[in-house]
């Protein structure tokens, strides 16, 4: 297990975005899941929490219940290789969530995404790839790269 991890407070849905972002990413495993035993908030063989890897990223979610939400403050970088990789997180994390700017989303349990190219800071170094970026909802690789040419 990784010595640092997200401990993220979800609205009693911790099962259900598991397995969904489990679904969405290749290389994605189950590590753990603490059930209770009668003690605290949860009643008897609730999930408290549950542990996935997310590409090589250990996550741990919580059914906290409403008290706390997912906001912007916090979201996920997805390094991509490709606009067809971009498109398939964009378009799989983006079932029942919101397209934000710059390659950024929220999805149906409020957790942010930033989907974007794996080279975005060299791209965005060049001043018309970043005025490019800006203008954007979803990244279009192809058109960042012919800004960053054009300067």
């Amino acid at each position: 297990m990784n010595k640092v991890a997200p401990f993220l407070w979800f609205n009693d849905n911790a099962e259900e975005a598991a397995e969904f972002y489990l679904s969405v990413f290749p290389h994605a495993r189950k590590l753990d899941e603490v059930r209770s035993k009668g003690v605290g908030p949860w009643p008897v063989g609730k999930i408290a929490t549950i542990t996935i890897e997310l590409e090589g990223q250990e996550m741990v979610f919580l059914n906290g219940g409403p008290s706390y939400q997912l906001n912007p403050a916090f979201s996920f970088f997805v390094r991509c290789d490709s606009q067809e990789e971009i498109d398939s997180y964009w378009g799989k994390l983006l079932e029942g969530g919101k397209p934000m700017a710059c390659g950024w989303l929220t999805d149906r349990f409020g957790l942010c995404w930033q989907i974007v190219p794996r080279n975005i800071g060299e791209l965005i170094s060049h001043p018309k790839a970043m005025e490019a970026m800006m203008g954007m909802i979803k990244m279009d690789l192809p058109a960042l790269e012919a800004a960053a040419r054009e300067d």
